[in-house]
């Protein structure tokens, strides 16, 4: 072999060394710098179930008309509050007032007729006395009796008959009172005006059913209306703990107690959907109907805890336990732990790790020839590894 090829050969040995040199030390430092790990924190948790509502007033009234005529006066304007008792609306009374009194004249009538039938029965009643104790001496006829008998008996059945016509006329104008004021429609609650729609100068008609002229609600106590999912319902229970937030005020927690779960569901789009319901204070009225909120149901909460993401845990049979892959001092050891409190996101551990324990999340990850993860994982929120 000539000195050149010994020479060549020689150089390409040491290019190949370096080269295995150079992919171990990259290999030994990709190792080292994508170890993706978190430190154990201490917090508070929930475990809660998530669905979304609308808020709706706890009270509320539609304010209707019972009797047909024109709508001559509103007085409340939409979102004023108004008292009960308060005058909202006014409906043309001419026609009451017409039936009001015809009947007062009727039943005067009637009451000045039974007076005169009432004068006419003691008179044919003196006249029996008289003929029958002349009856008894022989000093009259039977016929003279019996025809003072029956007008006297004439006389009570005209006093019975106008009795009773002066009772119908009684009830008509009690009626037709009742109707006159129905003319006058009076706030039945204390609230706040929330829907309008009708106008004045409308024409209602009450013969079918009581036309709406508006809603008033009680706005200062709210109830959410909750969608929540066959497969969660059977998770909650009444009187548990429920919050929510708005889109307006996302920071800002409202607290309640689960009130009622209504026993027919909706079904939208094949899913079927329970409303669950519970109710929260608005002293401030920033709550508004038909707001949407995302409720949580609290089922358990644990407060200072120890806490570590759910994406670092291998959890056991036991739903209770799980294994985590501990780092100390660079070399990592597995590590058993008792869980409390659970979501989504994280986890309560209640023994084997300690405040600040550092711990593996999807292990350490080695490029692939095609420069992905071979394990497949990535950091949790899509951060970069530490």
């Amino acid at each position: 072999m000539s000195g050149l090829k010994k020479m060549l050969i020689l150089l390409l040995l040491a290019a190949l060394g370096a080269g295995g040199w150079y992919a171990w030390s990259k290999r030994d430092g990709t190792d080292k710098t994508r170890q993706t790990t978190v430190k154990v924190t201490r917090g508070d948790i929930e475990e809660t179930t998530t669905a979304l509502g609308t808020l709706q007033p706890l009270n509320y009234v539609d304010v209707g008309t019972q009797i047909s005529g024109q709508l001559m006066k509103i007085h409340v304007a939409l979102g004023d509050t108004v008292k009960a008792g308060e005058l909202l609306a006014e409906i043309d009374p001419t026609l009451f007032i017409t039936k009001v009194e015809s009947d007062r004249a009727q039943l005067q009538m009637f009451e000045a007729q039974l007076a005169e039938r009432k004068a006419q029965h003691a008179l044919a009643k003196a006249q029996y006395d008289r003929q029958k104790s002349m009856l008894a001496a022989n000093a009259t006829s039977q016929d003279a009796h019996q025809s003072a008998e029956a007008t006297l008996k004439g006389s009570a059945a005209q006093i019975a008959q106008i009795t009773a016509q002066l009772r119908q006329t009684e009830f008509s104008l009690k009626a037709n009172e009742t109707n006159l004021a129905f003319t006058r429609i009076l706030a039945p609650m204390t609230g706040t005006v929330v829907t309008l729609p009708a106008r004045q100068g409308q024409t209602l008609i009450a013969a079918q059913q009581a036309p709406l002229l508006l809603r008033i609600a009680d706005l200062a106590t709210m109830t959410v209306w909750t969608q929540v999912s066959e497969a969660d319902i059977t998770r909650l229970k009444l009187g548990m703990d429920a919050w929510f937030t708005t889109l307006g005020l996302p920071d800002k927690r409202h607290y309640g107690k689960l009130r009622q779960i209504l026993p027919s569901p909706d079904v939208v789009n094949s899913v079927v959907l329970y409303n669950a319901l519970f109710d929260v204070e608005n002293p401030n009225l920033d709550l508004g109907i038909q707001m949407s909120a995302q409720v949580s149901f609290v089922h358990a909460v644990a407060k200072d805890a120890l806490l570590l993401p759910v994406t670092a845990l291998t959890i056991k049979a036991k739903p209770d336990e799980a294994t985590v892959r501990l780092l100390q001092n660079g070399q990592v050891s597995t590590r058993k732990v008792t869980l409390g409190v659970k979501n989504r996101l994280q986890a309560q551990i209640l023994s084997g790790l300690e405040e600040g324990d550092e711990v593996l999340i999807g292990g350490l990850e080695k490029k692939s020839a095609s420069g992905g993860s071979i394990f497949g994982m990535s950091h949790p929120g899509g951060g970069k590894p530490r």
